[in-house]
């Protein structure tokens, strides 16, 4: 058993933190609702933190799972926030998806306090953290990724050490670039099929046996087709994601066509009232035009 904290309990906090504490582990939680942190005790024993700082302290190991760069930056620093009360030789994973500038910026601070980093953001959606069949992709120095790998292994399929730190982050925008074009082309597939007349169920029955099969068609087409959008990863997240992607796509050269114009069909979502809509919502805005 290690003694933990779980930062952020969001639809993907709350479920990881539980798993976590299935497996044995001591757990005292930290989320910015209170009654959240609450319920999840209610639910699962542990501890509540009244700040990251209180929740951090002692503890082995602290996870983070929360918004976006300000969050962690919160979360992290300052007299309340983690790093203050994490002894030298313990051990920081995060696992919110954020900047390449903020993962060095808090790496570098961890270290001068002798903290070990891990930046390892999640693949998977609400049902993958619910499942614990999560794909985990890590950045860090080999020895605090060793350190990470077999508590984090509890709520993942998947947890791989792709390189130094930040590598994590930059595979998780690979992973939203790649994201975006698939639910773009799906959502044109269900859109071209439903104007030619076409049965859209029986028409994904057969491509997905082919190569356009994918994760999101599978896991996607019933809900698109039946209208419903309230399975997933909210549109207002992937465009902080895939703001993120593009400016680091201008620092390191890289070209986005595709993403670039899907962003802005996002951004469309938003102003048909779908912030909160998940990303397969793209589809939505076909079928209104």
């Amino acid at each position: 058993m290690t003694k933990l904290a779980f930062l952020g309990l969001g639809v993907m906090g709350y479920p990881m933190a539980g798993h976590l504490a299935k497996a044995g582990h001591e757990v005292t939680v930290y989320n910015r609702t209170t009654a959240k942190a609450q319920a999840w005790v209610a639910e699962h024993g542990g501890a509540l933190g009244e700040t990251p700082a209180k929740a951090a302290q002692g503890a082995d190991m602290v996870m983070a799972c929360v918004g976006n760069d300000d969050d962690l930056r919160s979360v992290c620093l300052g007299a309340e926030g983690a790093f203050a009360a994490m002894a030298p030789g313990s051990t920081f994973v995060d696992h919110t998806t954020v900047s390449a500038a903020v993962t060095a910026e808090l790496y570098n601070a961890a270290k001068a306090l002798g903290i070990n980093f891990v930046d390892a953001p999640v693949s998977g959606g609400q049902a993958g953290a619910e499942n614990g069949a999560l794909s985990i992709m890590c950045g860090g120095d080999q020895g605090d990724y060793d350190r990470a790998e077999p508590v984090i292994s509890v709520y993942a399929k998947l947890c791989r050490r792709i390189g130094e730190s930040g590598a994590g982050q930059m595979t998780k925008m690979c992973n939203q670039i790649a994201i975006a074009g698939l639910v773009q082309g799906l959502s044109e597939a269900l859109h071209f099929a439903s104007k030619a007349g076409l049965d859209g169920a029986a028409v994904v029955e057969v491509i997905s046996q082919g190569a356009a099969g994918s994760w999101q068609m599978s896991n996607r087409y019933q809900t698109m087709l039946a209208d419903e959008f309230d399975h997933g990863f909210a549109v207002d997240w992937m465009r902080k994601d895939l703001g993120i992607c593009l400016a680091t796509a201008n620092e390191n050269g890289a070209s986005l066509p595709v993403t670039a114009l899907v962003d802005q069909f996002y951004k469309d979502v938003q102003n048909m009232g779908g912030a909160r809509w998940d990303t397969s919502s793209l589809y939505k805005r076909l079928q209104d035009k």
